[in-house]
């Protein structure tokens, strides 16, 4: 890869569709469907404004196709100005993720990022670290303080790190740091941050 390939930024945003009952229904099962909803909204907005903040080349991953059918070369009205895909319609979390790892990389990046919008606490600050720390390290994790992790970055495609992980809970992030080990990567760790996925999280949040 060429220096200028190399240092090319993508990030990666991990996002459902703000549909009635299909959002946060752990959240959902403590404060309702429609306030799920509601507070799913929040979040997007949140999210969706550290990425225009930031500043870098980023995609839009849906979990499934919108409905109605949307041209993809024209941006969902939550993220204005950014291309969307489909996230893969079979598979785990980490094979969806690993397929869209290849497609940045696939397409020239050189420092890839991925989010989902579940961290109201991401700022377009973290994301800017994020990056930079791969100037110099394999890996960058956001840990969450559920586990798991509210950011993920590499340099290169590592399929072992999103192979045989039970997602959504808290062994995700040291089988994780665990496979980096193993593959003796270097690895930045950003700021801890929580996530919204529950009424406790929501009402800790909203405490904060």
């Amino acid at each position: 890869m060429n220096p200028a390939a190399a240092c090319t930024p993508h990030l990666l945003v991990f996002a459902r569709e703000p549909v009635l009952g299909r959002v946060k229904t752990r959240l959902a099962a403590g404060i309702g469907a429609a306030g799920a909803l509601a507070v799913y909204r929040e979040l997007l907005a949140l999210t969706a404004a550290a990425v225009a903040q930031a500043q870098v080349p980023a995609t839009v991953w849906l979990a499934e196709a919108p409905a109605p059918p949307a041209d993809p070369a024209r941006p969902r009205p939550e993220w204005p100005g950014l291309p969307w895909r489909v996230q893969p319609p079979a598979g785990s979390l980490g094979e969806r993720m690993a397929q869209a790892f290849g497609a940045a990389f696939g397409a020239g990046a050189g420092r890839v990022v991925i989010i989902g919008t579940d961290c109201p606490g991401l700022s377009a600050d973290l994301l800017h670290q994020a990056f930079d720390s791969l100037r110099d390290h394999d890996l960058v994790v956001g840990p969450a303080d559920d586990g798991g992790y509210y950011l993920l970055g590499m340099k290169q495609l590592h399929p072992a790190l999103f192979a045989d992980k039970a997602w959504s809970t808290a062994t995700v992030l040291p089988d994780t740091l665990a496979d980096a080990a193993r593959l003796g990567l270097r690895v930045a760790h950003l700021p801890p941050l929580s996530d919204v996925d529950s009424a406790q999280d929501l009402a800790a949040w909203r405490g904060r």
